[in-house]
């Protein structure tokens, strides 16, 4: 990756935003989204810098851009159309360690701005690494299609509720399967249908239900000529809700991408088309846990005794082509 994606904590964020005009109003708006505490640095401003600034009761520096105003800053955003004023600011702030974006300037950016979709507290970002922004921007229209308006309310309910489920529900894996049956089944849905003291009603009864532990599973998945594009949706899930996966060289490396980032991961240094560490993954199984098996190809999985006689689900997806 070119950039390491970060979310800065609101609570840090000290801006100076040097620059009057639409472009600076823009940038106003997105740190306003996290953030009053901004300067605005510019002699000349435009009617909408000038709203932000009297509206939201920013600082105003009233001159232009001028060296040692600094102190205390932790992120700068240059918004002048003046490249010579824009170098100059980079200079100030690079080595003083400061965070600095110089709009349409990549060269001069210790770091850049995604494109954002906001599902407050969710927050989905993008970014393509400058390379393609038209590209990003087609990619969050189709994310906005299919994010509700209302997955914040997901995320808001579940911190609610999140330590009276710790107290219920005990085991990590226990608590991440109980919430997924309940933010995927009807509470969830009441949740996105406005439907708050229903859902609230509903959960607090499922608490008081049984909850069995989750039973351990093996999932081996065919990929087949290992293109990430061709996984099926039951991959897709099953990769995304895994506890641990198994792979050999012969898998396609990307594919790991698509696995949950906190899933144990066993490379194996023998190709399956040898040897399948049936008994690794049955162990896993049996202490609760989600595995899947990646197999290189299409070839059918070679007849385990221990397999067969085990109490362990298990079951084959066979990727598309």
């Amino acid at each position: 990756m070119k950039y390491f994606p970060v979310f800065l904590d609101a609570n840090r964020i000290n801006a100076l935003v040097v620059g009057g005009g639409d472009v600076a109003a823009r940038k106003i708006e997105l740190l306003l989204k996290t953030t009053t505490k901004i300067t605005v640095m510019s002699l000349q401003l435009s009617e909408s810098v000038a709203r932000l600034i009297q509206d939201n009761q920013l600082t105003h520096l009233a001159h232009d851009y001028e060296a040692g105003h600094l102190a205390d800053t932790t992120l700068v955003i240059a918004a002048t159309d003046n490249a010579q004023v824009n170098q100059r600011i980079y200079n100030e702030a690079l080595p003083l360690k400061i965070l600095i974006n110089v709009v349409d300037q990549p060269e001069l950016c210790t770091y850049i701005t995604p494109a954002i979709i906001d599902r407050a507290p969710m927050i989905v970002a993008l970014s393509s690494s400058g390379s393609a922004p038209i590209l990003v921007r087609m990619l969050r229209e189709q994310i906005e299609k299919v994010l509700p308006q209302g997955y914040g309310r997901l995320a808001d309910f579940s911190l609610k509720f999140r330590d009276h489920v710790k107290a219920r529900v005990k085991g990590l894996r226990n608590r991440r399967s109980f919430w997924e049956k309940t933010l995927r089944g009807s509470i969830g849905k009441n949740l996105l249908d406005g439907n708050q003291q229903a859902a609230e009603q509903q959960l607090i009864a499922s608490l008081k239900e049984q909850i069995a532990p989750p039973e351990g599973e093996i999932v081996f998945i065919k990929t087949k000529t290992g293109n990430p594009d061709h996984l099926t949706l039951s991959a897709h899930r099953a990769m995304q809700f895994a506890d641990a996966v198994f792979y050999d060289e012969d898998v396609n490396i990307e594919l790991i991408e698509y696995v949950r980032r906190d899933a144990d991961k066993f490379p194996q240094c023998i190709s399956s088309t040898i040897l399948v560490n049936f008994q690794h993954a049955l162990e896993l199984a049996e202490q609760g846990k989600q595995v899947i098996y990646l197999l290189a190809g299409e070839d059918e999985l070679p007849n385990n005794s221990a397999l067969n006689h085990s109490e362990v689900n298990s079951r084959i997806i066979s990727c598309g082509a």
